[in-house]
């Protein structure tokens, strides 16, 4: 058999191979490496693959753990897990229940902003819709809201954390597609060519974020004007509501000025996303600080949080750099630009097949399994084809956050589901979380039809 022929069927038994092995319930990052390793020897027994490959991996480790920008993701994270400690979400949750309890709907509106707030300070999904539902389900339930109604918004809300910055995935999709977009410049002959950030995707993705929060919005303005009955007004003593504008200051004013310290040093080129992140960690210990909240004890809990999440994604980052170099040697990266160049529709033919994989193995795969299996072997045909990498980021980020949030299997429906009471049913959390998906699927096909809605705020700051 023709050996480049061989090499490409090695390839995607190979990835089929993975996706098998991760369904089966093996850690990720050891399935990553081990069945490439396999795989490999496979391909030097066949004459397809040279195990000296795969002495590029030191580089490659040596690269990551170096790599300024990969730095903020562990600031970040330990920002977020600070936050959660100082108890913010529920001072929030409490204040704006109280601020718009006098309104039908007024508990939906409050966990939506609240959400969306919290998403841009941690910008971590999992712990974002666990607390939401451990503070913000008993009140809504308590209230008299729909089951369904109040699961759904707990989850589209806490889901925010995947799209609007400072989001984990988009410094590790920025990073990845920086490197993508500057090799392919190249190979068409750009050796000058315009560079991509993670500040680039981080002003991309605030309008479809706001997008997002809007829609939401939106649909319960209209479940308060259509079925008053599943999202009743919560009306607030009055003589909780005398002072109740110094503690909406006192609530909100703390985590926003973090919020515009960290993104704005970013999105107004005045710092990097590390420097930036460290100014995060740094103000996410004041706050907590003040609140009373920090002790020697919940530093080393976070820290300790701090390392496990960290570790947790870099060691899949490793493995699939295995997996990467034994699929590209083996002739994997031709397999796929062959067959997405082969789609109806040209670039968008092969953006909307590509979308339409990563949505599908986000049923089975966290979101950083999947931009590190498929974005390093599937952008570069992307950006080949013409495909703008800032859009082409922000609408993976959607895509994959309409995909936690997608009955049977989205992620973000197991983390309510674990802290969720009895009464509240499975098939309720499903039902609620469809609406939201279908809002999803809107912002999507808006970002797909005017993609300026992504590319204009960089072009303007950047």
């Amino acid at each position: 058999m023709d050996p480049v022929l061989l090499g490409e069927i090695l390839a995607a038994l190979m990835f089929f191979g993975v996706i098998g092995f991760l369904m089966l319930g093996f850690p990720v990052a050891f399935t990553l490496a081990g069945t490439s390793i396999l795989f490999a020897l496979l391909g030097l027994q066949f004459g397809v693959f040279d195990m000296s490959n795969l002495r590029a991996l030191a580089g490659r480790y040596t690269g990551y753990m170096i790599n300024e920008v990969l730095v903020a993701v562990p600031l970040f994270i330990f920002m977020g897990v600070m936050l959660e400690r100082s108890k913010i979400a529920e001072q929030l949750l409490s204040t704006m229940g109280k601020l718009f309890g006098n309104l039908r709907g007024g508990l939906g509106i409050s966990v939506i902003l609240v959400g969306a707030l919290l998403a841009a300070s941690t910008g971590v999904v999992g712990a974002t819709v666990v607390t939401m539902g451990l503070i913000s389900l008993p009140a809504m339930l308590r209230a008299g809201y729909d089951p369904k109604l109040a699961c759904g918004t707990i989850c589209a809300s806490g889901t925010l954390g995947q799209i609007i910055p400072p989001s984990t995935v988009l410094i590790f999709m920025g990073d990845m597609i920086s490197g993508m977009h500057s090799q392919v410049q190249m190979s068409l002959g750009n050796f000058a060519p315009q560079t991509v950030s993670v500040g680039d995707l981080f002003a991309g993705a605030l309008i479809p974020g706001f997008l997002l929060v809007g829609l939401y919005l939106l649909y319960i303005i209209g479940k308060a004007i259509l079925d008053p009955e599943s999202c009743p007004a919560t009306p607030v003593p009055a003589d909780e509501k005398r002072g109740l504008w110094k503690e909406v200051l006192v609530a909100f004013f703390p985590p926003l000025l973090l919020i515009f310290a960290v993104l704005g040093s970013i999105l107004g080129g005045f710092a990097t996303p590390t420097e930036a992140a460290s100014v995060g960690a740094v103000g996410a210990t004041i706050l907590a600080a003040a609140r009373w909240r920090l002790s020697l004890g919940v530093v080393v809990e976070v820290a300790r949080r701090t390392a496990v999440i960290t570790s947790m994604v870099f060691i899949i980052l490793f493995g699939a750099s295995v997996f990467a170099i034994v699929f590209r040697q083996m002739g994997g990266d031709n397999l796929v630009r062959e067959f997405l160049t082969a789609m109806p529709g040209g670039a968008m033919g092969a953006m909307i097949t590509v979308m339409f994989i990563m949505f599908i193995l986000g049923f089975i795969l966290d979101t950083f399994e999947i931009i590190f299996i498929v974005l390093p072997i599937t952008a570069p045909t992307l950006l080949l084809l013409g495909v703008d990498p800032v859009w082409m980021g922000v609408m993976i980020g959607v895509n994959l956050q309409t995909s936690f949030l997608t009955p049977p299997f989205g992620f973000s429906l197991f983390y309510l589901r674990g802290v969720a009471p009895n009464s509240v049913s499975t098939m309720m959390i499903y039902r609620g979380a469809v609406p939201y998906v279908a809002l999803q699927i809107v912002a999507m096909a808006l970002l797909f039809m005017f993609p300026a809605l992504v590319t204009w705020l960089p072009s303007v700051l950047f």
